[in-house]
């Protein structure tokens, strides 16, 4: 498992092997945009396809939809993206340079000035002379417009703080704003690449503009999706209508989307164009739930969550996809205990959403976000039916029924109960009474759990689980190395690599290469017949190939062939037959 402290020795070998090239390398690049290469975009695609067969062609309750990217403009203002899509983002006044208001101290540790200023603290042994040296030194081609650099008042007030502080309780963080800040009574954040003054943060929207039509004119003014959802809510009625799907139900999608980040960072992980695997689930409302069923089953009760039940409110609905979530990324290859279950604050959620939790990943980089998994109650349906003038209600025949059977005090005492929550929520009464009549005719907007992944962020996960450096000593003692990725069959971008022993007996290469043309029409091979049989090997154990095939004289005599297992290299004599067992054992998991 990689435990480097940064991604140059993954990227270096991303590259080198065909996983990832930067965009546009011959000229520069251009940052925040990937391309994916040979071995990059095969192993992108197993997850995609891995995602959608356990998600869409799996269930029975799930349809699938492919959306355009560029969709009305006013889809984005009824979701909110228009008015508060957005990023607190600064420049710095010396170095000109743009970035994220919230990501200054991030920047910082990595890069150069942090690195110093970390190593710097620990290796002063409590001596301010020693720090002071550096900002009278290496400090001015590190970070020349660092407040303490040009001005000597500055650096001796922050000496004099330094004196009379001690030292190994300070971090990092708190001695560059001393170098900034020293001696004055206006404290500023000091610009994470020079140590100039950042200008105060201002919103800055994350959404790419486009034009629609032949004519530039803000009216034809349009945008690259920064989200694959809307395109479902705004779809809804027609899937609903054309694939008799009945609440609860979902509707899944896989596909680009875009948002200008101010910084983007972090290899693949924060990009401006990126894939997303996005579900959104419509269930009932609880107060139809308790009209149907008599009851609301909650968290509390403990239930059984292995398989859907009618009873279900949106508690156990959530941590339902919760758990479907896990145990896919689980069976991709991140064992359960590389990531953990955050669950957000109520003073982090948006203000629409009931719950939410995210799936994170120890990245080098540090824990961030895998996949979230939020409970957006009816926000979005009920935006585009506001917006729009289109009913996004659905019919329940199921729910009408239940509530026939209900008398007239029965009817009372829950509307008066609905009435009573609402307020609590800050609700008129004359919505929830409005809400309970619809309810009784059998009709409401569905509310929604959404599972919303990103294809890049879980393919860079897998990278960084899978890699290995091992040192190895053979039968005779002596040592060897080789680079491996562990990625499961399913996910790996090469499930088998063919070699002939030899290349200049026809016989023996004939035969290798009727067993490669067999064996490609049904998965992902590799021919290779160049070099030592070992150098072979090393090369499949750097891209991932889980089985190499030699084909050599005892196969021509009884049909057996090697086959070499990359994680144990432990190697085994096979017919055919029994490789392809074995492969589609361990392929259709």
């Amino acid at each position: 498992m990689m435990n480097e402290s940064s991604l140059d020795v993954l990227t270096s070998l991303c590259k080198r092997r065909g996983f990832i090239y930067h965009s546009s390398e011959i000229y520069g690049g251009i940052p925040g945009f990937w391309d994916y290469g040979p071995l990059g975009c095969e192993m992108k695609r197993n997850i995609k396809e891995d995602w959608w067969k356990t998600t869409v062609r799996n269930r029975e309750d799930v349809e699938g939809l492919d959306a355009t990217i560029i969709m009305h403009p006013a889809v984005w203002k009824a979701s909110g993206h228009l008015d508060t899509f957005s990023d607190p983002m600064t420049m710095c006044k010396s170095c000109k340079k743009l970035m994220r208001a919230d990501q200054i101290w991030d920047i910082f540790d990595e890069n150069e000035i942090g690195v110093t200023l970390h190593k710097l603290l620990d290796q002063s042994g409590g001596d301010p002379s020693k720090i002071v040296a550096w900002c009278k030194g290496k400090a001015r081609g590190q970070t020349p417009n660092l407040p303490a650099v040009l001005n000597a008042s500055v650096l001796t007030a922050a000496y004099e703080q330094l004196c009379n502080n001690n030292l190994t309780d300070m971090d990092a963080h708190t001695l560059y704003s001393l170098f900034a800040n020293a001696g004055s009574d206006i404290t500023i954040t000091p610009c994470p690449h020079c140590g100039g003054e950042l200008t105060k943060p201002r919103p800055f929207n994350l959404m790419f503009k486009t034009v629609v039509g032949p004519v530039d004119d803000e009216k034809n003014t349009a945008y690259l999706r920064p989200e694959t959802a809307q395109a479902i809510f705004v779809q809804f009625q027609n899937v609903l209508a054309t694939s008799r799907q009945r609440v609860p139900f979902g509707i899944a999608q896989i596909g680009k989307s875009f948002r200008n980040e101010v910084t983007p960072r972090n290899y693949t992980f924060r990009s401006r164009e990126f894939e997303q695997m996005e579900l959104e689930y419509f269930i009932r409302p609880d107060e139809a739930v308790e009209i149907i069923c008599g009851k609301v089953t909650k968290l509390t009760d403990n239930p059984d969550i292995s398989a859907p039940n009618e009873s279900w409110g949106w508690e156990v609905w959530h941590k339902y996809w919760v758990e479907q979530r896990k145990q896919w990324v689980a069976q991709c290859g991140l064992p359960t205990e590389s990531f953990v279950e955050s669950v957000h604050a109520d003073e982090e959620l948006a203000h629409y959403a009931r719950a939410c939790v995210d799936l994170e990943y120890r990245f080098p980089f540090g824990l961030q976000e895998l996949e979230g998994i939020a409970a957006r109650s009816d926000f979005d349906l009920s935006q585009h039916q506001k917006h729009s003038g289109k009913t996004m209600e659905v019919f329940d025949e199921t729910l009408k029924l239940a509530a026939r059977k209900m008398d007239d005090k029965s009817r009372a005492d829950f509307a008066d109960k609905v009435a009573e929550k609402w307020r609590t929520l800050g609700k008129e009464d004359s919505q929830a009474r409005d809400f309970v009549a619809r309810l009784f005719e059998g009709r409401y907007v569905p509310h929604v759990i959404e599972p919303s992944a990103g294809v890049d962020r879980m393919m860079l996960a897998l990278l960084c689980n899978a890699y290995e450096e091992q040192k190895l000593v053979d039968e005779k003692g002596k040592e060897d190395s080789r680079v491996v990725l562990h990625l499961e069959p399913r996910i790996a971008p090469v499930k088998v690599a063919v070699f002939p022993l030899v290349k200049n007996k026809p016989e023996l290469y004939g035969k290798a290469r009727e067993i490669f043309e067999h064996l490609r029409r049904r998965y992902a091979s590799f021919w290779d017949h160049s070099g030592a049989i070992g150098r072979r090997y090393r090369r499949q154990d750097e891209i991932g190939t889980p089985w190499c095939v030699t084909i050599d004289f005892q196969t021509l005599n009884d049909g057996t062939m090697t086959v070499r297992n990359r994680d144990s290299m432990e190697q085994l004599r096979m017919t055919l037959s029994e490789l392809k067992i074995m492969m589609d054992k361990a392929l259709l998991v």
